[in-house]
């Protein structure tokens, strides 16, 4: 294995799941070569469960830089037997993170977590680094890499290396096992370092787990590396198992004795701004009081349990100084996990007492701005704001550009304690204040003003525009400019800055100007500018004889100020179609479906009239009749002198299941209808008609050890993905049909994620491999496939 010294950011102690005292407090004089770690604490499969591997992650390691790191790191795994060693099989999962990894890896090895950690540590220094190469997790674990040659390949990966390493860790301990060098219970030759000028000592080993440490780190640290214990000895030093100590020392205690606290936790309650905490803890045979850390979130706050509490004396004999009162505070509004230790003053584990989910209010202000309002050279806001550090009024800055007042935030505001029950803060945070402003646009801003933990919190930010005569100009958009017959339609909107009165429009026709009042209704325009109100639209059709023009549109001032052009543009008038019997033209281009309904989407133009024309929609037999007069900018242009008004866009009712759609053009008058084209289409529902699914079994392959199964389901009463059996003899494992299959969607409407490929880990021989597709609701489940295979 590599031999990995303590150095750069190794130097300085970090914060394990509960701190703990830092390396200074492990000498060197403590450390026995004999006895590194007991096998107890060792061949440990539920050392730690997968919450606390992950807890313990995210504050060793912190922020992550990158997915490689091990608080982020995800990854799919198979499902794997080793051929040899005494670990059950690990069974494979999609996304699994580092702590379920580390987890199973336990379990399946009898090998304990905090050894695994502790070993990630040493080897490849993964719990303090954020951002780890992919050239470091290849070899995670320094396994199959000895220091006198390159690393093996086939052990490359994160899993690959832990659970190797379990594998290896175990077996080099196993009494029936092929490893017998380093004899227990007897003096062995240990060596220095690799360099065998460096000499060895004679080590009397223990135990099996010291004897597993030295087969996978043959060295043990000379007297220089033990002086150091935080940093490099001399020329013959070596640190692996030096390192594993220290490590696990500083996070879990000592590796060779475990003399945990005890104790309870009788009350976690919220309130605002703070948890409050009851409880005892002691050191069994020690009369002395010791700390308990209580942890709102990952802030953790240490107290000593020195209250009064007779009643623990009674039951343990070591005094009554054991209890605990205490409020811890509160940082965030939210949910939070609060936990509470029992620190272990010496050698040994610290104990979690309790761990509870708890809805905590603390932290800076929150509130939100509800309206802003302008006047006549005013800007009234108006919203809700309350510090969760208290139940009184908070203060609320209010600013208008760098104009600010103050205001108390103490009116009513309906809702705010349901809204935060069980806290008692009350309805009583509603807040409004009155700015002065000139006219114009200005930026305004609520801020809730902390008064303790935390900081202040911006409550929103308006851009509005304050109303009064300041002379500017118009604003507006037009949207259209199109010809319509012997008319031409303007369309768009105009506002003055000014006031939110409508105001005049101008169109011009050449030299022709027609005046018109800008207050049809547009509430887009009214979302975009709520100051001014939604009556500022125009959509106007004027004369204007066959021939070319050219059209401008002006937003007329109302005061001072000058009126701005919104557009020019040059159109062509045609002269008026005649009727000569010729069939309607047209597409569908779109049929689209919901639960319960077809839309259906295209255009249609009767070449004898420029006037929209019907269209009659078909679900099966049901006809449905439209007018095709939507805005169709890309049909006018591909046929000018009709306009743009021929499109259309209609959703039908239909029930779940196929459909065939049609879609037909009515003439206006002589001459035939046209269809204009038909489409089958598959409409969802909630109803379950109970049908049996159907698929297709395309390969059933043997390898070595299992079998693959390749095909598609489908469940005609849904195009979700649905699950799929597969059955090695009397042996079944789900699947989902949920691989993207884009020939399955071409000869069936029901999209196209609906196909499986999956592996069945089989032993060597004869089985039968059978392949269900399974019903999502009423109805049976449908044998696709039953096939005789031999595993090689």
């Amino acid at each position: 294995m590599m031999i990995v010294a303590l150095v750069g950011a190794l130097l300085v102690p970090f914060s394990p799941l509960v701190p703990v005292s830092d390396a200074q407090a492990v000498s060197g004089s403590d450390f026995d070569p004999g006895n590194i770690i007991s096998d107890a604490n060792f061949y440990n499969g539920s050392a730690m469960s997968e919450v606390e591997i992950q807890q313990f992650l995210e504050r060793t390691v912190g922020s992550c830089q990158n997915s490689n790191c091990l608080a982020a790191y995800r990854a799919d795994t198979p499902t794997r037997t080793w051929s040899f060693g005494t670990c059950s099989t690990y069974h494979g999962g999609a996304g699994e993170t580092a702590a379920r990894i580390i987890f199973k890896v336990q379990q399946a090895c009898n090998l304990s977590a905090k050894v695994i950690l502790v070993t990630l540590q040493k080897e490849q220094s993964l719990l303090t680094d954020r951002a780890p190469s992919d050239g470091v997790m290849r070899k995670a674990m320094g396994y199959g890499c000895p220091d006198t040659s390159t690393c093996d390949s086939t052990y490359y990966g994160f899993f690959n290396q832990v659970f190797a390493a379990g594998r290896q860790l175990t077996w080099y301990g196993n009494p029936a096992g092929s490893f017998t060098s380093i004899r227990v219970g007897a003096y062995n030759a240990i060596r220095y370092h690799p360099n065998a000028a460096c000499g060895s000592r004679d080590v009397l080993v223990r135990n099996r787990a010291t004897a597993a440490l030295y087969y996978y780190t043959p060295y043990t640290p000379n007297a220089a590396a033990l002086a150091n214990l935080g940093g490099l000895g001399d020329g013959c030093s070596a640190y692996g198992n030096r390192n594993f100590w220290v490590f696990y020392n500083n996070w879990f205690g000592s590796p060779t004795t475990s003399t945990p606290p005890i104790g309870n936790v009788e009350l976690i309650q919220a309130a605002p701004g703070v948890v409050k905490v009851v409880g005892w803890a002691l050191q069994p045979g020690n009369t002395a009081s010791i700390q308990v850390h209580v942890y709102v979130g990952s802030v953790g706050t240490a107290y000593t349990a020195s209250g009064n509490r007779p009643d623990v004396d009674r039951a343990h004999g070591l005094g009554a100084a054991h209890g605990f009162a205490v409020t811890a505070p509160v940082g965030a509004v939210g949910s939070e996990n609060v936990c509470v230790y029992a620190i272990n003053p010496g050698a040994g584990g610290h104990t979690l007492l309790r761990c509870q989910r708890l809805a905590v209010m603390g932290g800076s202000p929150v509130g939100a701005i509800e309206s802003v309002a302008t006047g006549q050279g005013t800007v009234t806001v108006k919203g809700w704001a309350f510090d969760p550090d208290q139940t009184g009024a908070s203060r609320v800055h209010v600013y208008v550009d760098a104009a600010g007042v103050e205001v108390l935030a103490n009116r009513p505001s309906p809702g705010l304690d349901a809204r935060y029950p069980g806290f008692g803060y009350g309805d009583a945070h509603g807040f409004q204040a009155v700015v002065n402003a000139t006219p114009g646009l200005h930026t305004v801003c609520a801020y809730g003003i902390n008064t303790g933990n935390g900081g202040h919190t911006e409550l929103g930010c308006r851009t509005i525009s304050v109303l009064g005569e300041a002379g500017r100009a118009p604003i507006g958009n037009v949207e259209q400019i199109g010809v319509e017959g012997e008319k031409i339609r303007v369309t768009g909107w105009a506002i003055d800055p000014d006031t939110a009165d409508p105001i005049a429009v101008h169109v011009y026709v050449g030299s022709t100007g027609h005046a018109f009042t800008a207050q049809r209704e547009r509430a887009d325009v009214g979302r975009l500018y709520p100051a001014y109100g939604t009556a500022h639209g125009f959509s106007e059709l004027v004369d204007a004889p066959p021939g070319r023009h050219d059209v401008c549109v002006y937003a007329i001032n109302t005061g001072a100020g000058g009126h701005t052009p919104l557009r020019c543009q040059t159109v062509t008038v045609v002269a008026a179609i005649a009727e000569r019997g010729r069939a309607p033209i047209g597409a569908l281009e779109s049929a689209t479906v919901d639960a319960g309904g077809i839309t259906m989407s295209g255009w249609a133009i009767d070449p004898d009239t420029a006037a929209s024309v019907q269209v009659h929609l078909y679900v099966d037999s049901n006809g449905t009749a439209i007018t095709a007069n939507g805005d169709r900018p890309d049909v006018g242009a591909r046929y000018p002198g009709y306009g743009n008004a021929h499109g259309f866009s209609s959703r039908v009712s239909a029930s779940p299941g196929l459909h065939t759609v049609c879609a037909y053009a009515i003439n206006t008058g002589p001459g035939g209808h046209a269809q204009l084209g038909c489409l089958q289409v598959a409409v969802p529902g909630t109803v379950d008609l109970g049908r049996v699914p159907f698929g297709n079994v395309e390969a059933i392959a043997v390898q070595a050890g299992g079998v693959n199964v390749i095909g598609w389901a489908i469940d005609p009463d849904t195009d979700a993905a649905i699950a799929v059996h597969v059955y090695v003899d009397s042996v079944g494992e789900a699947t989902i049909a949920d691989i993207d299959r884009p020939d399955v969607g071409r000869a069936y409407p029901y999209g196209t994620a609906h196909g499986f490929a999956y592996s069945m880990a089989a032993s060597t021989g004869p089985h039968t491999v059978c392949v269900y597709a399974i019903n999502n609701g009423r109805g049976g489940h449908t044998l696709l496939n039953c096939t005789r295979v031999v595993v090689p």
